[in-house]
């Protein structure tokens, strides 16, 4: 990850608040979209059980009200997008704050929200949580407290076969078009602006410093127009948050490969307002769990994004 970011998306000048894309990514957003429901894993919630020692932990608002308010921007499939209807929410963190809220013994209620919104929002009270691939870092842990429960990085993806021999770690990507979502840190990454201290033009530098010319970045408004730029031939690659690839991998029909490994891991982090107290070490508690029963890796199998698994979640566990 980006570290001069705050998370997989980029930050907006001045404030603590990421931008994201509008529309739909990594093609999750279409009625045609047979995959937007997930892969069928069978019942993964019915036997999940409240826990009442669990529940004892939580905040007393959170315990009087039955509830707690979740802000979720929903465009970054498989993570939080819009289902078949395009009108109910779906993807892994649904199903994870679903899950968690049954053995917590609430309702996880989940709310739209715009992306740079969501850090506001905490502050403010009208959230109390946010689950939408956020990452927890060191600066973001001064406003909101965090329960790391996923893995992510950057991922390179290609054609089938990788005809241009591209990997992620070399200057095979120098002079190449790079396909990349807006907002993200894959756009700074491949920035033709060399800014260490914002952030931007790392893969650029490195192959200036190699003697090659910087990647090409192809912005797009969100991740499907990155994906069909890869498979029309107007880009050469592209590169996203390894859920958002190896979603994109599984729903092309073999038209797509992951090449090399993910790069520049940090974990996702389940946001909660500072306000709630010990709610914190109650969701800390379901999700451990939700990893023992087994109900954490069918929710992870159902979006095929098993490989992001992290074995030892915490509280604010950022390293940078």
């Amino acid at each position: 990850m980006n570290t001069g970011s705050l998370g997989r998306r980029t930050a907006t000048a001045g404030a603590l608040v990421l931008s994201a894309a509008l529309a739909l990514s990594a093609c999750g957003g279409s009625k045609k979209d047979t995959g937007a429901q997930g892969k069928d894993v069978g019942d993964i919630f019915s036997a999940i059980k409240q826990d009442p020692k669990l529940h004892d932990q939580l905040g007393p608002d959170v315990k009087s009200s039955g509830k707690i308010i979740v802000a979720t921007d929903p465009s970054y499939a498989p993570n939080e997008f819009y289902g078949n209807d395009n009108k109910t929410l779906v993807g892994m963190d649904l199903d994870l704050g679903k899950a968690l809220g049954k053995k917590l013994g609430i309702d996880f209620s989940f709310q739209k929200a715009s992306f740079d919104g969501i850090i506001p929002g905490l502050q403010s009270g009208q959230y109390q949580a946010a689950m939408s691939s956020i990452t927890d870092n060191k600066e973001r842990e001064k406003t909101v407290d965090f329960v790391t429960y996923f893995t992510a990085g950057t991922s390179l993806m290609v054609k089938k076969g990788n005809p241009g021999g591209y990997k992620p770690d070399d200057l095979s990507l120098c002079g190449k078009k790079v396909a990349v979502e807006k907002g993200t840190v894959q756009l700074d990454e491949v920035s033709a602006t060399v800014d260490p201290a914002k952030g931007t033009g790392s893969r650029t530098k490195k192959c200036k410093d190699g003697g090659k010319p910087g990647p090409t970045g192809q912005a797009f408004p969100d991740q499907n127009g990155a994906n069909l730029a890869l498979s029309s031939g107007r880009a050469d690659a592209v590169l996203a948050d390894s859920p958002v690839i190896d979603y994109a991998v599984k729903q092309s029909n073999g038209q797509f490969e992951t090449a090399g490994a993910t790069y520049d891991t940090a974990p996702y982090g389940i946001a909660l307002s500072k306000k709630l107290g010990t709610t914190k070490e109650a969701v800390l508690g379901a999700l451990k769990a939700l990893q023992a029963d087994g109900t954490y890796k069918k929710i992870l199998e159902k979006w095929g994004i098993e490989h992001g698994a992290l074995d030892t979640p915490g509280i604010n566990g950022a390293q940078s």
